[in-house]
């Protein structure tokens, strides 16, 4: 059976193009994983490192964003500015998740706008992380920053935990930092990599 030209294909469309795990075709041929792996190894069907099949049963449909050629002069500033924004105050140490963190409730927006007009990423993929000091009311400032991004659809339940940093000492922080700091995450490696490789270097 593993010799058949016709299998291989069939193999290769179930795993490559499909997507399907080794143990999924197995289920669908009616055999053993084992079994699945050697004809993998047998028709030089390369296999999904850890990190990669990780990233498929994540996201079995595919990509959750795609980034789109810049073909207006809005686009193109759109891009401008969201690049910059990343460049300048996003953390780029994490490999797995786009993260950007800031007081200003426009900047942030203009980063989600970025990320969903020009990356493709759907609102229901932003988490978000709220940081306060200690003498800030917690509630009424994730009760602001829901009505800042409203326009996005963001929901309560998109909001990690929120941390809470004890105040010390006087000083301007409340000029800058009036509702925290809000940091917008989209958890996904190959955005992540993407986002990185457009930077210059």
């Amino acid at each position: 059976m593993h010799k058949n030209p016709l299998f291989a294909e069939e193999l290769a469309r179930f795993y490559q193009t499909e997507k399907c795990s080794a143990a999924d075709i197995a289920r669908l041929l009616g055999c053993s994983e084992h079994k699945v792996n050697y004809w993998l190894l047998k028709h030089n069907i390369t296999k999904r490192s850890i990190s990669e099949a990780i990233y498929v049963k994540c996201n079995p449909h595919g990509d959750p964003f795609k980034i789109k050629e810049r073909k207006t002069l809005k686009e193109a500033e759109l891009f401008g500015f969201g690049m910059g924004l990343y460049w300048g105050e996003g953390n780029k140490k994490n490999k797995n998740a786009v993260r950007l963190g800031n007081t200003d409730p426009n900047l942030i927006k203009k980063f989600m706008e970025f990320l969903t007009e020009i990356c493709g990423v759907h609102t229901n993929k932003f988490q978000f992380g709220l940081q306060v000091f200690g003498d800030m009311d917690a509630r009424a400032t994730m009760r602001f920053w829901l009505r800042e991004l409203r326009s996005f659809g963001v929901r309560a339940s998109q909001f990690f935990k929120i941390t809470v940093t004890p105040y010390r000492g006087v000083g301007n922080y409340r000029e800058k930092s009036k509702y925290g700091v809000l940091t917008v995450h989209v958890s996904n490696s190959k955005l992540k990599r993407a986002i990185d490789n457009m930077l210059p270097m």
